[in-house]
């Protein structure tokens, strides 16, 4: 599902980060953002305005932006995520070997054990979601 677009905040105090400078890069995407500007128990979103350093399987430092961080309020408080965002097909390793989706499962694994040492840190919550939660 590729689409990109701008999205223009409706509650920009919500919104931490420039409210004049988000892109998403799928409806699904787009779709989450009209969540967390429009929810009420959302307090708080940004979109790829958090940055967690990784170890790219390659062995380089690279910079990873999940899709989101969102502030929400629960039953129990409120709890802080960062989200990302992806087809269910590439959220578990490759069904069929080939050499561009070995690499970018890879690619994706380090950057999502990142984000989960990243969040454990701060005791905030790393989560993936798909199209069966989007939709």
């Amino acid at each position: 599902m590729a689409y990109k677009g701008k999205y223009s905040p409706k509650n920009i105090k919500k919104y931490v980060g420039n409210p004049r400078d988000i892109t998403y890069r799928s409806l699904w995407e787009r779709r989450f953002m009209v969540y967390c500007d429009t929810s009420p128990n959302v307090l708080r979103w940004a979109s790829e305005e958090v940055v967690i350093p990784y170890i790219h399987p390659e062995g380089r430092k690279r910079r990873y932006y999940p899709d989101f961080y969102a502030e929400i309020k629960t039953d129990n408080g409120i709890k802080e995520y960062i989200i990302e965002i992806k087809p269910k097909k590439q959220v578990g390793p490759p069904k069929k070997k080939n050499l561009y989706e070995s690499k970018t499962w890879a690619i994706n694994k380090a950057k999502w054990e990142a984000a989960r040492s990243y969040c454990g840190q701060r005791n905030w919550e790393f989560l993936i979601l798909t199209e069966d939660h989007i939709l």
